[in-house]
C-alpha cells in the first residue's frame, strides 16, 4: 500500500515535469523557427524558379528560334506583369528558318515580360547581325509582338567603313533594315587606325 502511495505520487510529478519541459521546448523551437524563416508578404516577391548555369534553346511554333546561355535565370510569374530576369549577363543567338544566325545579342542584365513579348536588355548591350555590323546602347527594347527593336538612348552602329552615333534607334527583328531617329553623325573607319589597335 505504501509503495503504490509513493509510486503514484511519484509518477504525478514526473509526468507533471516533463509535460511542463516538453511545452517549454515546443515555444522555445517556434520562436527560434519564426526568427530564423524569412517574412514574406506574399509569393510575388520570390522568384517561383531559379535556374543556374543555362544553356538551352527556345522553340515558336514548333521551329527553334533562339539558343540563350546566362549564368542565372529567375523567374517572377505571380507578378501582375509576370517576367523572367536574367541578373548576370545574357547571351542568345537568333535563327532564320534555314537556322542560320541571324543576330547575336549580349547584354549585363535582361527582363522578358512574358504577357507582353517584351525584351528589355539594359548596361553594355551589343548585337551583331547577319552582315556583320555591331550595334551598341545602354537600353534596348525587343517588341516580339510588333516584330520591332528599339531604344531611346545612345547608339553606335559599326558599319565596315562607317560608324553612325545617335539617340534614339528603330529596327526590324534581324537588325537588317534601321534607322537612327536623332543623328549625330558618321564617321569613316581609318584602316590605319584599326590596324595600329591590334
Amino acid at each position: 500500500m505504501l509503495l503504490r502511495s509513493l509510486f503514484g505520487k511519484y509518477s504525478g510529478i514526473t509526468v507533471a515535469s516533463f509535460v511542463t519541459v516538453i511545452l517549454f521546448l515546443s515555444l522555445s523551437c517556434k520562436r527560434e523557427k519564426a526568427d530564423i524563416l524569412p517574412n514574406f508578404s506574399s509569393r510575388d516577391s520570390v522568384p517561383g524558379m531559379r535556374a543556374d548555369s543555362i544553356v538551352t534553346l527556345i522553340s515558336d511554333s514548333g521551329r527553334i528560334r533562339y539558343k540563350v546561355i546566362t549564368a542565372s535565370w529567375l523567374v517572377y510569374d505571380q507578378l501582375p506583369d509576370p517576367y523572367w530576369f536574367f541578373p548576370e549577363k545574357i547571351y542568345f543567338e537568333r535563327f532564320d528558318d534555314s537556322l542560320r544566325i541571324e543576330s547575336i545579342v549580349k547584354s549585363d542584365t535582361a527582363r522578358y515580360y512574358t504577357n507582353r513579348k517584351l525584351w528589355e536588355l539594359k548596361k553594355n548591350v551589343q548585337v551583331m547581325n547577319l552582315a556583320g555590323e555591331k550595334f551598341e546602347t545602354p537600353l534596348l527594347y525587343w517588341d516580339q509582338n510588333l516584330h520591332k527593336i528599339y531604344s531611346d538612348s545612345f547608339i553606335r552602329i559599326e558599319q565596315k567603313d562607317w560608324i553612325s552615333t545617335g539617340i534614339g534607334f528603330e529596327s526590324n527583328e534581324s537588325m537588317t533594315k534601321y534607322s537612327i531617329l536623332n543623328s549625330q553623325g558618321n564617321f569613316p573607319i581609318d584602316p590605319e587606325e584599326e590596324n595600329s589597335d591590334q
